[in-house]
């Protein structure tokens, strides 16, 4: 078996290949003579910074000897802290994910590092290092020996943000084990906590799990409004939004349900928002969203219940909107609903339509709602058109919805897709047939892979 040399030996061996003292090395290292001979010699540790200077000036990787530095200078020492999470964070920010996993899994039985390598977790997710901030989330919420800790609830909050994805099924999942720490959070996380639920669960169409936790936050966040009280923490958003938007995402819920009079108390309860007391530029900047919001969707509750005499009034307002797919959604559902002609009002708006993109952001009400939306107007668009005889748009409109459904997993669209497919498979032609037989094919072969078998009883 080879042998693998040593870092020292390593050292040896290239000053001797390139003719270099260690004086002359440690003039292009920026280190000096005596500490290169104690790092030759073995008399003195390598630290991480010592170890990087020396790999730059050797023209190598800057982690090419991180795994023999965790052999020979950490895993036969006593640990120490000091020493070793200068290495940690270098290995964060250079995506060496292995050798974070070699290193935490010697400091978990110890009781003293969980909460440094929290500190770490918390770091790594600010900078974006998802994956090792999940990681270090996963092994301290392991170590977490008090089940109603802070710490954990942190942990499994982070962790919610960082594991939620495209695939709703999945999402559900995540959402169901994570709701169990909400009231272990302060009271400051809470806030946000049960707005990224909410959120989730408004992409999901779990109108009844909106509405719990949207009234949730509303009630905690005007409790603590009212109290003023003091907190280390300050809220992503002023206090005042998360009252005003627990209104705004319930009137959501209740529109969704056909529950149009309850959701105009709710809408009410949004759009008047003179208690508000803070002038301040984010304040009033939240207070000019809300004030849009509300006309939008008192035209939006009118129309779903019926009064299409707002129509017109409704599409003159959001052609002013620099965001309109969802009001878009709300069109052609009411024209699904009531039977309406739209199309002076989709060719007005065939710019726009045409050159619109998923925005990309980890927020997860642009992560899951608008991706949600994006299928369900593809899906409602091409509902309208095939019943009005355009086959050949409103099949694209459907491959469209159909794979966004299938891609984000969003079963309740998947099956809507296939029926109003059926519906009108006559009038497909080959070109279209067989796009939409290979999208059967990979919803079949991806849900085939979790279908499993029962032992006989």
């Amino acid at each position: 078996m080879e042998i693998t040399p040593t870092i020292r030996t390593e050292i040896v061996k290239y000053l001797k290949q390139k003719g270099l003292t260690m004086t002359e090395f440690g003039h292009i290292i920026d280190l000096n003579v005596g500490t290169i001979s104690g790092i030759v010699t073995g008399n003195r540790s390598i630290s991480v910074h010592q170890l990087d200077s020396i790999t730059m000036g050797m023209n190598l990787p800057p982690d090419y000897f991180y795994e023999r530095f965790i052999e020979e200078c950490i895993e036969d020492f006593s640990l120490n802290w000091r020493k070793i999470s200068p290495f940690l964070y270098r290995c964060v920010e250079l995506n060496r994910l292995d050798c974070v996993q070699r290193v935490v899994s010697m400091l978990l039985d110890n009781p003293t590092y969980p909460p440094l390598l929290f500190e770490l977790a918390e770091d790594s997710f600010q900078k974006g290092y998802k994956d090792t901030a999940a990681y270090l989330y996963e092994k301290v919420a392991e170590s977490e020996k008090h089940q109603h800790s802070e710490r954990l609830a942190i942990c499994q909050y982070r962790l919610f943000t960082i594991r939620i994805g495209e695939d709703q099924i999945q999402n559900l999942q995540i959402a169901a084990r994570f709701e169990p720490f909400i009231d272990r959070l302060d009271e400051v996380d809470q806030l946000d906590a049960l707005k990224d639920l909410a959120n989730l669960y408004r992409a999901l169409s779990q109108w009844d799990k909106v509405y719990e936790f949207a009234q949730m936050m509303r009630k905690r966040a005007k409790l603590r409004y009212g109290m003023k009280q003091e907190s280390h923490k300050k809220p992503s958003r002023p206090p005042f939004v998360y009252i005003a938007y627990g209104d705004l995402l319930c009137a959501y819920a209740c529109d969704a349900r056909g529950n149009y009079e309850q959701g105009l108390k709710h809408l009410k309860a949004h759009t008047d928002l003179s208690w508000v007391k803070e002038k301040d530029p984010e304040s009033q900047h939240w207070l000019g969203l809300f004030q849009g919001w509300a006309k939008i969707n008192t035209y939006v509750n009118r129309l779903m219940s019926g009064d299409v005499s707002v129509l017109p009034d409704y599409v003159e307002y959001i052609s002013g909107e620099k965001e309109i797919f969802a009001e878009l959604l709300n069109v052609v559902e009411a024209a699904n609903r009531y039977n309406l002609d739209i199309e002076h009002i989709l060719d007005r708006f065939e710019s726009q339509i045409a050159a619109y993109r998923e925005p990309e952001s980890t927020d997860i009400y642009t992560q899951q709602v608008l991706s949600d939306e994006y299928a369900r107007f593809w899906y409602k668009l091409a509902k309208y058109k095939l019943f009005r005889g355009e086959y050949l748009y409103g099949f694209k409109c459907l491959m469209d919805a159909f794979e966004k459904s299938v891609k984000i997993n969003n079963v309740l669209l998947i099956s809507n897709c296939s029926g109003l497919f059926e519906r009108f498979r006559v009038h497909a032609d080959p070109e279209t047939l067989a796009q939409y037989q290979s999208m059967l094919l990979e919803v079949w072969e991806r849900n085939e892979k979790k279908d499993g078998f029962l032992f006989s009883s």
